[in-house]
């Protein structure tokens, strides 16, 4: 299957989250970029939706985000 690619201002509008958000979390390494569409980046929607449930069940549990950045690096 064929990678979907979406670029950030989906992904604020499809999670919720807010654009400077998904700059920290992209800084700490918990969402990658894939690709590049000129000024535009893009990310695997797929990954994306699975770190998403990963770092809201761990803040759910009470973990602080770069505790979270350490956990999901290691797997």
């Amino acid at each position: 299957m064929k990678n979907k690619y979406i670029s950030a201002k989906e992904v604020v509008e499809k999670y919720k989250v807010s654009y400077s958000l998904l700059n920290y979390y992209t800084n700490l390494g918990l969402f990658e970029v894939k690709k590049r569409n000129g000024n535009a980046r893009l990310y695997d929607e797929k990954e994306v939706a699975e770190a998403r449930a990963k770092i809201n069940k761990l803040i759910d549990d009470g973990y602080p985000l770069r505790i979270i950045q350490r956990m999901l690096k290691a797997v």
